[in-house]
Parts: C-alpha cells; structure tokens; sequence
C-alpha cells in the first residue's frame, strides 16, 4: 500500500472527496482515482485495487470504486463496489469483491460482541440463563448445557471454555468485518456484526450484534425486512421474508421465513420455521414449523413436525412462564395441539388435541395420545406401523442440506437405536406389567391417560415386531462378532442428534469439569469420536439385548443367528403388511390418488439391501 499522489488528491477533490487528513490515506499500485465519486474520508481509510468490474445482476457490470458514502476507519480490499451509503460505514474491515449498494449505515462500536458471549434461557424462561451463544455452538455442547445447567461446577467450567474461545478470536480484530465476495444490497442499519465470505444481505432491516458464519459453499442469505439481533447464524441458513431474532442461533442449513420470529432459542442443523414463533425453545435437527398460530415455547424438540396452531403452555397461574417439556425425537403435534408443560412425550409419538395432566410417555416411545374432551387416550407404539413414519425416516437423510466438512452438529439418523429400542423394551415390559396387574378389563389408566383394553395388545404386538426387526437387521451387520468392549452396554442419550452410551456423555461431563478437556475443538472431536464409535458401542448393547430377550446363557451360536434371521424376515413382512394397512385405509379415505398408492404399495414390495437400510432398520 502507499500513500496518495498529489495528482490523485487533486483529481479526487475534482470528483468531490473529501479526507479528514490526506495523508491517513493508504491505496493499492492499482487504484484508480477517477473511480472515486462524492466520498467523505475520515481516519485512517485503505482502498485496494478497484481497476475490476462488479456483476450487480445477471449479465449487467457496474466499474468497481466508490461513490456516495461516508468512510471512517475502514479498510476495503480489492475490486469492490461500494455506493449510495445514506450514512457511514465505520470502523470496519471490507474484503475483496464485495458489494455494498443502496444502504444506511455499517459501524463497529466500542463495546461490540458480534453476538457472541449472551447467556440465553433455554426451555426455562424465567431461568437465570443455561446457554451461551458463540461461533462455535453445537447442538451436543448447548444439549450438555441445558441438561447439566444445575451442576455449578460444569456450567462454570463450559462458560470458562467458552469465554477463553470468544476471548482469543476477539484478538485477531478490533473493527467488524466483512469477508470476500459478500453482497449487501437495499440494507438498512448494520452494527457490530462479523460477515463470512460470500454472504448475501438483500433488503434486511437491522442486523446488530450478530455473527454470520457463511462460508463459500454453504453461503448466508439474510433477505427482505429482517431484523437480527444478538444473534449467531451458521452457513448455509436463509434468514428472509419479514422473520425477526432476538438472541438466537441458528445453526446449519436452517431456513426462517414468512415473518416467523425467535427470542432466546436454538436452532439446529436443517430446522426450517416460518410464520409462527418460538420462545425459550430448543430447536434441534429437522425441527419444522411452517403454520401461523403455532407457537414453540419452553420445548426441547429434534425431528420435529408441528401442526398448525400447535402451542405449549408453560405459563404457571401465579408464578410466571416457568414450565417446560422435552418432546423426544420424531415427535408430531397435529393441527390444534395444545401441550400442557411440564410434559415428556416419548419417541417418534403423535400428539392431537388438548393434552393436559403434564403428560409423561417417556416408557411408551412411538404413540398416539389423543384428547377427546376431557379425557386422554394413549395408543401405544402405533407409530411403529404408520405410513407418516416409514416415510418420515427416509425423508430426514434426503433433505440433510449440509455440506461435508462443514457440520458442527453431528446427526444420527437411525430411528432404531439403543436409545429408542430401549424405550421400546421398557414400554413392552410396561404394558404387560399393566395387563397383569389389572387383568383383561375394559381400560386400563396410565398418568391419568387411557390405554384401551385392544390398544394395549396391539402395543405389546407392535413393540414386539420392532424387537424383533432392530435385532435381526443389527445382527446381519455384525454375525457372531463378539463385542469389543463393554462400552455401551447400560443406558443410552440422545444429545439432540448424537445418540450416545449415558457412560459416555458422563465422562464428557467429567472430563469438562476437571480440565480434562478444556477447549472448544477438543470437545467437538470427543463428541465426533463418540460418533464415530457409534457401530461398535450399539453392537456391545444390542449383543447383550439378544441374549437378554431369547435367553441365551452364553455366546450367540449359528443356530441362535438362523432363528434371530427367521425371527426378523417375518417381523419384517408383519411391518410391511402393517404400513400397506394404513395405506390402503388412508386410500379408502378418498383423499389419495390410486395411483399414489399403488406406487407407494409397490416400494413396500421391494427387497432392499441391508446397508442401504441402516437409517431405517
């Protein structure tokens, strides 16, 4: 860089610029004066090179420079277009390539955070705050904050990580930036926010305290009337049409539209939320709301689906909206849902109507529960033989959006799982304990919801067919193999998306709170190792389980394999046949087309090869 030429101070006064003082002023071998019109400066300001040309639209080029704005302390890279600043733009670091039109004002003030650093209540609204925004968040790191958030030790620890992670990236600038290629067209005010490469801002209202971390293969889109605050965005999220956050993260690949608003909530990896709102919610993967009226509130959810005007109460009569509930992955709420918090609804379940009495399914994962009135029916495990399910665990892979070597959230797709199949043991066991104790009666009362006398039957038959299934396909992967360790065999978690021996999220825990572990990438490549890990901690639980269930004293022989492989092909064609039932029903209905269903009849028919159905079975 070098100072300005006498020449080109002249000839910039003749285009009507001004400078605080010349001599501040610091250019490239290849600056072109006259491509400077109408430009107050203002401190020390850098230009590069700005000989190139700029594509605004499709097939049009504008010259690269700068015209009609105000700079003051601003350093701007190469071949950039910066034009009609209605206000400044202050104390900023500007890449190469970048577009900024038709604006107010960019500036960085003294007591900046980009976003970062913000303690947000999470799923307790009233708390005293449990997670901490940063560039850097998971969905595994912010699920230990909230499930761990009463240990002082750790929560002290995980902030002392974080607040060193946020400390050392603060050190390397002192202004805001806005890296290489970034388009930022008809905004109006933006402060204190750190800008990836080749993020497109277009038509946003506000973004104030913000970090968007868009990279060049997954780009952020901030669109029309958006107002950010607080806030970090991760590559390959929109952000558009009218949607306002206020102390948020928004993880990868989300989409927020159509006016939807979020204050104090996460969101993971895919979620896509539009027109309703969410408050104090823990958003987790391919968590989807896209009605109006429906509000998430106070709810840890992943794999969700909202219905229209669904809504959680978490509001307490006197003491304030202090309630709040885990709906465990897979879960849907039907048009018209109402939750009453504190609630637990157990896996892969389906909500309808006006569920009160704090509902805790937890020990029957894959159910009905339906209000009719004021009473509440539970219909055990009949999601396991839906044909919503069978297409929702093919559909969640498909529309993973992120790209590779950009996902910070890990994502276990498997819906058969120790973790889910553990709740399918227990609510198996459940049931038959309730049919035992109260005998073969009309209904039977479960937390104050009913389980009808041809539910529950069905239910252990259907709980029993999934037993059979998640054997027999684990059992294919793995034959007689002894397990290498006996990692994996008790409890298992799902850590919103990473599903993981309770033995293994503890040392984690542990190795947080003694220093062990005690920064931010060494945590994530824990938690990637635990992934990683995944087959051969499930083969130790599921080894155990096939014993447990067919009673085997010793190792499994060829001969326990040939009937757990009997035992899977006809509990397989049970689950078929279940899913061509609902289908047909659906089709008897009239609202599905013949040939709809004869296509969808006809995958069912298909024999698929195990390693194309690990998600599914």
């Amino acid at each position: 860089m070098r100072n300005l030429l006498n020449k080109e101070i002249e000839a910039l006064t003749l285009a009507g610029c001004t400078a605080e003082d010349w001599g501040l002023i610091s250019v490239s071998d290849d600056f072109d004066a006259s491509r400077m019109h109408n430009v107050e400066m203002y401190g020390q300001v850098t230009i590069g090179a700005n000989t190139g040309m700029m594509e605004v639209a499709d097939g049009f080029q504008k010259a690269c420079g700068i015209r009609n704005a105000t700079l003051r302390n601003v350093e701007i890279g190469d071949n950039c277009l910066i034009e009609n600043v209605r206000g400044y733009i202050n104390r900023y670091y500007i890449g190469n390539d970048c577009l900024i039109s038709n604006i107010h004002s960019i500036e960085t003030t003294d007591d900046a955070s980009y976003g970062e650093g913000k303690v947000i209540s999470v799923l307790n609204e009233v708390g005293d705050g449990n997670v901490m925004i940063f560039d850097g968040l998971s969905s595994q790191v912010a699920s230990l904050m909230v499930k761990y958030e009463h240990d002082k030790v750790f929560t002290q620890a995980i902030r002392s990580i974080v607040g060193d992670y946020i400390a050392e990236r603060r050190k390397l600038t002192q202004s805001g930036t806005i890296n290489d290629r970034v388009r930022i067209t008809n905004a109006g005010k933006i402060i204190n926010c750190h800008i990836g490469k080749d993020c497109v801002i277009d038509g946003a209202q506000k973004l104030k305290e913000c970090t968007l971390k868009s990279l060049p293969e997954a780009p952020v889109k901030i669109g029309t009337g958006v107002i950010i605050q607080n806030t970090v965005v991760y590559n390959g999220s929109t952000i558009g049409h009218n949607a306002k956050l206020e102390g948020c993260f928004v993880g990868e690949a989300c989409k927020i539209l159509d006016g939807f608003s979020g204050e104090s909530s996460l969101f993971f990896a895919n979620c896509h939320m539009g027109n309703g709102e969410a408050c104090a919610a823990f958003c987790g993967p391919f968590s989807a709301s896209h009605h109006k009226c429906s509000l998430l509130i106070g709810t840890e959810l992943s794999f969700y689906n909202a219905g229209s005007a669904t809504n959680f109460s978490n509001h307490a009569y006197k003491m304030g909206p202090m309630h709040w509930g885990v709906l465990e992955r897979g879960t849907k709420t039907a048009s018209g849902s109402y939750i009453l918090l504190p609630a637990q609804i157990g896996a892969f379940s389906v909500c309808f109507g006006k569920l009160m009495h704090h509902p805790d399914t937890r020990k029957l994962p894959f159910s009905y529960l339906i209000a009719y009135g004021d009473e509440m029916y539970i219909i055990p495990g009949r999601n396991l033989t839906t044909v919503g399910l069978y297409r929702d665990i093919r559909k969640w892979p498909k529309r993973d959006k992120r790209k590779e070597g950009a996902k910070t959230s890990i994502v276990n797709f498997d819906w058969l799982s120790p973790f889910t199949v553990g709740g399918i043991m227990t609510a198996k066991r459940t049931l038959e304990a309730l049919y035992e104790v109260s005998g073969d009666v009309e209904n039977y009362n479960y937390h104050n919801y009913i389980i009808k006398n041809s539910s529950l039957k069905k239910g252990i038959k259907y709980y029993d067919i999934a037993l059979r299934l998640y054997m027999g396909a684990v059992l294919k992967r793995h034959r007689l193999e002894t397990p290498k360790s006996d990692v994996g065999t008790g409890k298992w978690s799902d850590l919103s998306g990473l599903l993981t021996p309770v033995t293994e999220e503890e040392r984690v825990v542990e190795a947080i709170k003694n220093g062990t572990l005690n920064n931010v990438t060494d945590i994530r490549a824990e938690f990637t190792r635990i992934h990683e890990n995944y087959n051969e901690y499930r083969w130790a639980w599921s080894y155990r389980l096939i014993r447990e269930y067919y009673g085997i004293e010793g190792e499994i022989t060829e001969e326990h394999a040939a009937k757990i492989e009997e035992d899977y092909i006809t509990a397989r064609r049970a689950w078929i046949a279940e899913i061509r039932k609902d289908a047909e029903k659906e089709f008897q209905l009239g609202d599905v087309a013949p040939e709809v269903l004869e296509e969808f009849t006809g995958s069912l028919s298909k024999e698929v090869d195990f390693e194309k159905l690990k998600y599914y079975l």
